[in-house]
């Protein structure tokens, strides 16, 4: 449910941008980047009742979306990596100059909830606590996972990949229910686990430890764009538009998402 002071600001803004085609409403798929599964559930039900369209997510890792779209499978909206926007445009299998910057994200550890907290806000604090942890999970990179593909460079570029091997848990699970991924620290067969901050705030039973150091994060800007596939344009753009404009943008925010743009 949304609170009421953050309602009708929301409804005045879709019908701002989508009464025009509420005569004529589209199916919209989206194939989205697992990080915005929390903020979209939240967000869908008032945009499909005001604007008319009926819109289908199909979610997963940022790289195991683009391989699709690239491999042939259709969709109206594409929410994933700038760079894996800018790849799919050199393909063709983006509208040039269609991409809107919409959030960035950044990867943190998570743990489970009232669990002890330990210093990871700097990289000799960070590598001392991978360390001292029974096990440690993320996400498997074979998944196509940014924040598993980063965390293993990440612990590569530490020289503690051979030490931590044997402690390390990698998740393979649904990249549909991003949720799911930290399901070990729950169960207590991981003490830390990685992922991007988005998805750990989505988890139940877990909370966000800290981001990465500096030194050692990287940001993700989230770009929603419009494939070649597309079956109706102006429906693809107005929902664009819609998780542009200021009242989601303080939807993602409160989910972990970072403002792009103006502050």
């Amino acid at each position: 449910m949304f609170c009421t002071g953050f309602r009708h600001p929301l409804l005045a803004i879709i019908l701002a941008i989508a009464t025009p085609g509420l005569a004529n409403a589209a199916d919209l798929k989206v194939l989205a980047s697992g990080a915005v599964k929390g903020v979209l559930t939240e967000l869908l039900p008032a945009y499909e009742k005001s604007s008319g369209d009926k819109v289908t997510v199909l979610y997963g890792p940022g790289g195991a979306l683009t391989k699709r779209l690239a491999g042939g499978e259709t969709a109206d909206v594409m929410i994933v990596g700038s760079v894996e926007t800018e790849g799919l445009i050199a393909q063709g299998k983006i509208v040039p100059g269609s991409g809107v910057p919409i959030a960035a994200i950044t990867i943190g550890v998570a743990i489970k909830k009232g669990a002890p907290r330990p210093d990871i806000s700097t990289v000799d604090a960070f590598k001392r606590t991978l360390l001292a942890a029974k096990a440690i999970g993320y996400r498997d990179p074979a998944t196509g996972s940014t924040s598993g593909t980063h965390t293993a460079r990440v612990i590569e570029k530490l020289g503690l990949a051979q030490e931590l091997q044997a402690r390390t848990k990698l998740d393979n699970s649904d990249g549909e229910h991003p949720e799911l991924v930290f399901k070990s620290l729950v169960t207590g067969e991981t003490e830390l686990q990685f992922g991007q901050i988005t998805e750990i705030v989505m988890a139940d039973g877990i909370e966000v430890l800290g981001p990465l150091p500096a030194e050692l994060q990287k940001v993700t800007l989230l770009t929603a764009s419009v494939p070649t596939t597309v079956k109706n344009v102006n429906a693809a753009e107005t929902f664009i538009a819609f998780l542009a404009a200021p009242p989601a943008q303080e939807r993602l925010k409160a989910h972990g998402f970072q403002r792009v743009g103006k502050p």
